[in-house]
């Protein structure tokens, strides 16, 4: 019987087949492939059965069996239960294909979320690749297995076509047959596939026989060293296969993906401007960035592998500086401060750094994590290092006999880092002409005042201590950036309640993610033909006339008024506080104009809405008028500011919708793309306020003011409802901190406890009158918490239903979920009060207080506090307290 044949593949891409007998009279024929092909084999080399024919072409092809007739008798077999749509068989002319494709498989496939971190990605899905010269049990148990779990599967016969199947769609497993060498070398496929890149992350199996009693086992090692991952003792169960592929999946595969995922991470790493230094727990440096490398001088291969300790150092740091650092790293805490460093060439070099601990398996430290920003310029030497934005220069001079010249320069230091740093031939131009420009900007004539405050200490910082002008630095960086009063906000014990509520009132809300619209369900343009004929004041029912009587109270309860009015209590309260402060009289106008403009108003309120709704609005004006009633306050205030406070209180949230100006983003209402995203509602509120107000004559309360005042009045009204907006919440208090209330302490301490001195200059400032004015709003627009406990909770319940209605309606929309938190079958009520006391209310009214001497609101804001903490200890989400302990309360 003669051996069986072989192929060659020459490196000229040349085949040679060669059949040889016992007499070794060889008979060769030669097939030519394309010199790509054959360069991508790398010399492997083929065994073939002298009963099969050799393929002509060694390019696989994708087994569609629909389109292609099969042959009797080579039907491939399938379990009992299975329809016949995977038939794959032989080509009619006699060759086999050499690639054959699971179609089933695509169909059920589908994508898997995987996080790493905070990333979210998406795998599609898994592609399988089977090395087997020839069909059998084996081959089908895998072929199956893949169906089971929903893979895309391929079949190569040969390790060409094996080699260009993997290389065009990059499988993230194959299995390749190892029981038998006389159709081809496994080892060799499987290292002719790892030398190919996309073989980095792909999981290869290798399928061995069963070994006999008296045989050895196979050791994996040399496998292992071929490029094998895992080994597969012959099994052609299609359970055993299954259970085989589907833990390769959920192990190695998806730890492949995500590693995969972190080129993009290094990616973000490369183009980052910042110097950027990775080490392990041992300070073993692991990696750094180009801008490290361009900062430090070094090549990346110089440093690799390195511990710190055999870097030069430099002599300026203190002597304990680096014992401090390692201190207080080693316990997890990040450090930051400056730091000096020798570069390569020898220049020291001051840097700003920041160390961060990285904490891996079992909670121990694993990596520190460090970024560097260069700080000053070396001028003895010429360096040009690189300029950062915020006007910081680099280099070693730090004696103080060289600080002074460095702060006179630090305004031209201050320029664009592509002038400094580019090596094109035009870079010495350009950069005298942005010096140029800088100096022109200096020399100007106009100067808005944050650039006089920079200039004053630039200067300041010319004759300081080192000490002291490296403070002013950080003193310049926070003036230059964009918020100066909005503070940058981190959950207090990244409580979701406290995360959700501040994110869905600080933001005007996502991008639109869905195609919805949000439409009001109600007419905004109300016709109020059928509202009762106006009456007087003195007109008003007896029984809302005697709650009335109460109105001046911080305790009165609106509630009690909802429901003698049926839900229309801004009217009958407005009446009798305008009366109160004269508001007629202001605008020249008549009782019945003024009652016909509540009346138009209050109609424009949504009653359906659980708590943006005229009591709200009635609410809101009550608690302005006592702040008004408040001698300090009506001191520093004009009569006209009153007024406008007044009418800005009632129609502050006319025709609000029930939802946030998030939900509105998000759904891309009309009102939201109107207003370009921007203090929607309030801008809305005020909008509709002069409309409303302006179209009837007969609800027309301006219509005798002179151009002037009315101008000025509206100017205000507008102002006040624009800061119910809460995106600029801590700007506004902090702004009246700053501006009000310290100036005013000093200002007491020094004229020996008065304060009247201090309130009448108050009132020679308009810009301070700005202040109060939204502060007091914004106070009153919020008051639920200092109200007594029974109406606090009574705003409670209602503004948790608006919030879990809107939450209900965003998950029927398939919008965004603004605050996840506010789901009516999970929320804890006493949680989200507690969050909203905590960031909103009660640093708030800390100010206010100081300025407007509030002891019952306070008081009330401390009691209702700590029912909402004991709700939460007790993991009440109602609420009130449970009759066994309410004994107490």
């Amino acid at each position: 019987m003669g051996c069986a044949p072989s192929i060659h593949v020459s490196q000229s891409g040349v085949i040679y087949c060669r059949d040889s007998d016992e007499s070794n009279s060889p008979h060769q024929t030669a097939t030519t492939v394309s010199q790509g092909t054959a360069a991508t084999l790398h010399g492997l080399f083929v065994k073939t059965d002298a009963a099969d024919a050799i393929p002509s072409v060694l390019a696989y092809q994708s087994r569609q069996p629909q389109q292609q007739p099969t042959c009797p008798g080579h039907q491939r077999r399938q379990p009992a239960g299975r329809g016949g749509s995977r038939s794959v068989g032989r080509h009619c002319c006699g060759v086999e294909a050499e690639t054959q494709t699971s179609q089933t498989s695509i169909k059920q496939a589908t994508t898997t979320e995987i996080q790493i971190g905070p990333m979210r990605l998406t795998q599609d899905p898994i592609q399988v690749l089977l090395i087997f010269a020839k069909e059998d049990k084996q081959s089908d148990g895998f072929w199956w297995a893949c169906d089971r779990a929903g893979y895309r599967c391929n079949i190569a016969r040969t390790p060409e076509s094996a080699l260009e199947c993997f290389l065009d769609k990059h499988h993230e497993i194959i299995v390749i047959d190892h029981r038998n060498s006389r159709y081809f070398e496994a080892e060799a496929v499987c290292r002719a596939i790892r030398a190919t890149k996309p073989a980095e992350h792909t999981i290869i199996l290798s399928v061995i026989p069963h070994t006999s009693a008296d045989q050895d086992e196979i050791s994996v090692v040399p496998l292992l060293h071929a490029g094998f991952n895992k080994v597969f003792w012959e099994n052609s169960s299609i359970i055993a296969c299954y259970n085989e592929l589907i833990q390769i999946e959920y192990g190695e595969v998806r730890s492949q993906f995500k590693l995969r995922a972190c080129n993009s991470v290094f990616t973000a790493l490369d183009h980052c401007h910042e110097a950027i230094e990775i080490t392990s727990d041992d300070h073993v440096i692991q990696y750094v960035n180009p801008a490290f490398e361009r900062m430090m001088g070094y090549q990346k291969g110089e440093l690799i592998g390195k511990e710190l300790t055999e870097l030069p150092k430099s002599d300026k740091n203190r002597a304990d500086l680096l014992d401090t650092i390692n201190t207080c790293i080693k316990r997890g805490k990040e450090w930051q401060g400056v730091y000096y460093a020798r570069r390569k060439s020898g220049d020291n070099i001051q840097q700003h750094v920041k160390i961060t601990p990285v904490t891996g398996q079992g909670g121990k430290i694993r990596h520190f994590v460090s970024i560097k920003k260069l700080c000053c310029t070396n001028e003895g030497n010429k360096q040009s290092y690189k300029i950062h934005h915020d006007g910081k220069c680099s280099g070693d001079q730090f004696h103080s006999e060289s600080h002074a010249f460095r702060c006179k320069n630090r305004r031209k230091e201050s320029i664009d880092v592509k002038s400094i740093t580019s090596r094109s031939s035009d870079a010495p131009s350009l950069q005298t002409r942005r010096y140029s420009s800088v100096a022109k900007i200096h020399s100007m004539t106009i100067e808005a005042p944050i650039t006089k405050v920079i200039n004053i200490i630039n200067s300041a910082q010319e004759n300081s201590p080192v000490t002291v002008a490296e403070a002013l630095d950080r003193v310049l960086e926070i003036l230059r950036t964009t918020e100066l009063y909005s503070p940058q906000l981190g959950t207090k014990d990244e409580d979701p309640h406290t995360s959700d509520l501040v994110g869905g009132l600080m933001t005007d809300g996502l991008r639109r993610l869905s195609g919805n619209e949000y439409v009001f369900s109600k007419n905004v343009n109300q016709s109020h033909g059928n509202l009762p004929v106006p009456v007087f004041i003195n007109d008003v029912p007896p029984c809302i006339a005697h709650l009335l009587e109460n109105e001046e109270s911080w305790d009165f309860n609106i509630f009690e008024l909802e429901a003698v009015t049926h839900k229309r209590p801004l009217v009958y309260l407005g009446m009798k506080i305008f009366a109160r402060f004269g508001v007629c009289e202001s605008l020249n106008c008549s009782e019945v104009t003024l009652r016909a403009w509540f009346q138009v108003i209050e109609a424009n309120y949504h009653s359906s809405n659980s708590y943006h709704n005229s009591t709200h609005a009635a609410d809101v004006l009550h608690a302005t008028a006592f702040f008004l009633g408040k001698e300090r306050v009506q001191g520093s205030l004009d009569h006209l500011d009153i007024v406008a406070a007044l009418i800005a209180a009632t129609v502050h949230d006319v025709d609000h919708p029930g939802r946030t100006n998030s939900f509105l983003c998000n759904a891309s209402s009309e009102l939201a793309v109107l207003y370009n995203d921007t203090a929607v509602l309030e801008s809305h509120h005020t909008a509709l306020a002069f409309q409303l107000t302006a179209k009837d004559n007969k609800c027309n309360i301006f219509k005798n003011l002179s151009r002037n005042h009315y101008r000025t009045l509206r100017q205000a009204i507008i102002d006040m409802v624009l800061a119910t907006e809460m995106t600029k919440h801590f700007e506004h208090v902090n702004k009246f901190v700053n501006s009000i209330i310290k100036p005013s302490e000093e200002s007491i301490s020094n004229s020996e406890g008065s304060d009247c001195g201090c309130t009448t200059s108050l009132k020679n400032f308009p810009d301070n009158q700005t202040l109060i004015k939204r502060m007091m709003i914004k106070c009153a627009d919020v008051a639920n918490p200092c109200r007594p406990l029974e109406l606090c909770i009574e705003w409670a319940g209602r503004i948790s239903e608006e919030y879990f209605a809107q939450t209900d309606e965003e998950k029927r929309q398939g919008l965004p979920v603004v605050m996840p938190v506010f789901d009516r079958n999970t929320c804890s009520i006493p949680k989200s009060q507690i969050s909203f006391i905590d960031y909103f209310i009660m640093d708030m009214f800390d100010a206010w207080d100081a300025f407007a001497h509030l002891p019952a609101l306070m008081q009330h804001l401390t009691s209702n506090y700590k029912h909402w903490k004991t709700l939460d200890e007790l993991k009440c989400r109602s609420l009130r307290l449970p009759p066994e302990n309410n004994n107490g309360s």
